[in-house]
């Protein structure tokens, strides 16, 4: 009888094992942060500066060459994703709704399905960030955008700062950041304090979310128009290189993904500025996206400037190579952008 019994218990020890276990899949997928280039369309706004971009401006800008603009920025997209479309990109130099509808319905990109969120800044010029996603990976359940305050009264407006909450497919919330940072124009010392109060806009909303979520997932995208070693990334974000060790590591602290490549790796960057490479383009994630038993994690060498060579056209003033970009100073060649795109890899459990 006791023969009998046991005979019977390990002909459904597997199917006891099987009910019990929890059956869990994975999903490695890419999220890409890219500055564009002035993505204009060729009709004026009335309310906005945009006359640099129109036809009988002096660059000339009409439809054909913004129809070649989309479906350049498309191919880098669809390039950056290697086998499938990223999941999440951000953009940055895009001017409105029209053209984000554009390069999501009537450029290559259509097939990939993306939807997207855009800003409405009062950047006088009119250009805004946007956030492509797959609805099928990331479904928003809330966004805003947060306004950069400005060093004097009489300071120029610049772009809102775009956040994005959204549910992954595990029912887990992952917050997007999309920030294009004021420029340097005018030097970087003297703009620098308009990027240290985007940057503080940025910090006052995550540390918000550190406080808020029980298990709080931030990536931060974007063109800051500051290096990582620049006050705005390390002394107000506080976002350094993941620590060397595991147990260094904080899960609510901002981390950079690609801090210790730009600090160790010669000629390394997303923007060439007087012959010298430089990371403008930032990545930055949450101490939980680190953790190795996180549901959603990544590490910094899943990170990195994305740059194959139909991105890059020869340096003839410098050296070497350069962005192929759509204007070099007012002569229009057609490129890409003046920005390469910078990429990291993440693993989903759901």
């Amino acid at each position: 009888m006791r023969i009998k019994a046991l005979l019977i218990y390990l002909s459904l020890c597997p199917y006891f094992y099987l009910y019990g276990q929890e059956k869990r899949d994975t999903l490695t997928f890419r999220v890409v942060s890219y500055n564009v280039e002035n993505l204009f369309d060729c009709r004026h706004d009335t309310l906005k500066n945009d006359y640099e971009f129109l036809p009988d401006a002096m660059r000339h800008w009409n439809y054909s060459k913004y129809r070649k603009k989309l479906d350049g920025i498309a191919r880098v997209i669809t390039a950056v994703g290697g086998w499938a479309p990223p999941a999440l990109v951000a953009l940055c130099e895009v001017e409105n709704d029209s053209v984000m509808r554009d390069l999501t319905r009537y450029s290559a990109l259509r097939e990939a399905g993306y939807r997207y969120i855009i800003t409405q800044s009062p950047d006088e010029r009119g250009i805004n960030v946007a956030l492509l996603y797959q609805r099928g990976f990331f479904m928003p359940i809330a966004c805003q955008s947060l306004p950069v305050d400005k060093p004097r009264r009489d300071s120029r407006p610049t772009r809102d700062i775009l956040h994005v909450s959204g549910l992954l497919m595990n029912r887990d919330t992952l917050d997007v950041f999309v920030a294009h940072f004021p420029s340097r124009s005018g030097g970087a010392k003297e703009s620098e304090p308009y990027r240290l109060l985007a940057a503080k806009k940025v910090k006052e909303t995550a540390d918000s979310l550190f406080q808020i979520r029980q298990h709080p997932q931030i990536i931060l995208l974007g063109d800051f128009n500051d290096y990582p070693d620049n006050k705005s990334v390390r002394q107000v974000l506080r976002a350094e290189a993941p620590p060397t060790l595991p147990d260094s590591l904080y899960a609510k602290k901002l981390y950079h993904l690609l801090a210790r490549k730009a600090a160790t790796r010669k000629h390394f960057g997303s923007y060439k500025y007087q012959g010298e490479w430089g990371l403008l383009d930032h990545i930055i994630v949450s101490g939980t996206l680190l953790l190795k038993d996180s549901p959603l994690h990544t590490d910094e060498a899943k990170a990195d400037v994305f740059s194959l060579p139909f991105l890059l056209t020869k340096d003839t003033k410098y050296y070497g190579k350069q962005p192929f970009r759509t204007y070099y100073g007012m002569k229009y060649q057609g490129g890409y952008s003046d920005h390469l795109p910078v990429y990291a890899e993440l693993r989903l459990l759901y």
